[in-house]
């Protein structure tokens, strides 16, 4: 019986990881920035640019978006700590996307390495 880690392992290895040296170079060249945590860790803070389509989802949200449809879309894709991303560009490529990668270490090394974070504020409802 497989892990999640052992699914997460097999996923590493038939997808395109960039580490965070040429994350932003990525990110720059990218049609879209997709957060695929939940909207509440996207919420407490994400990378500046990135949209937020959680992994339970992202399949669906691709197919029935006409501007995320096209197969040729450079993505980059992250989560907390690589994981859940890297199943999701796994995924990805089964339906035939061609140019998709994850961010090695996730959030958590994006953040670490004092890269940008964008920390949405809610407004005050005095």
């Amino acid at each position: 019986m497989k892990t999640a880690h052992d699914l997460v392992t097999a996923a590493k290895a038939q997808i395109h990881e960039v580490d965070l040296q040429t994350a932003e170079a990525a990110i720059r060249e990218a049609d879209a920035l997709i957060d695929v945590r939940e909207a509440d860790e996207f919420h407490a803070g994400h990378i500046p640019g990135a949209i937020n389509i959680p992994r339970g989802l992202l399949e669906f949200k691709l197919s029935n978006e006409p501007e995320l449809a096209a197969r040729d879309l450079k993505l980059v894709l992250y989560c907390k700590n690589s994981g859940r991303s890297a199943l999701a560009a796994c995924s990805l490529q089964e339906m035939g996307y061609l140019q998709v990668q994850s961010i090695e270490g996730g959030f958590e090394a994006w953040s670490a390495a004092g890269k940008a974070v964008a920390n949405p504020q809610l407004p005050a409802f005095d």
